[in-house]
């Protein structure tokens, strides 16, 4: 399932679906089989399955939400300051002399130099999306990965 842009659920839609998670347990604790519950809560017969398998080996703690899925930022706030302030300075501040555009392999290794931590360039474009850039091809260029701050709005 695709989400808008910042990825996931937000904390009110995850909070509702735990909501429908939970009623699902009260129903199944009053001894509604999976089936009916998917009617009454209109939802998937699979999802309701899924549920009572959790349910009656854990409880209903088992269809407590455990938060936002994937990875932690390896950056703490500040660290994603520094590298904010590192890429508005521009490549040749860091050595690229040869054009000015950022690359995922560029920001890959300015990661590695300010800040001692690793990513993949996939990685690396996540973390340059969450941050509001994005991918731009000039256009007398043939395409690649460069970088620019997308404008506001």
């Amino acid at each position: 399932m695709r989400y808008p842009d910042g990825g996931g659920l937000t904390p009110a839609a995850r909070a509702k679906r735990e909501q429908v998670r939970l009623e699902a347990a009260g129903l199944f604790a009053a001894g509604m089989s999976p089936p009916e519950v998917a009617r009454k809560l209109r939802v998937s017969r699979k999802s309701a399955y899924v549920w009572h398998q959790a349910w009656r080996t854990a409880g209903a703690a088992a269809l407590v939400s455990k938060g936002p899925g994937g990875q932690q930022c390896r950056l703490n706030a500040a660290q994603v300051e520094r590298l904010e302030a590192a890429l508005d300075a521009g490549p040749a501040v860091w050595g690229w002399i040869e054009d000015q555009r950022w690359t995922l392999a560029r920001v890959t290794v300015l990661v590695g130099r300010l800040f001692h931590v690793s990513y993949t360039p996939r990685g690396i474009s996540y973390l340059l999306h969450r941050l509001g850039w994005s991918p731009q091809v000039p256009s007398a260029a043939p395409p690649n990965a460069t970088k620019s701050r997308s404008p506001p709005g």
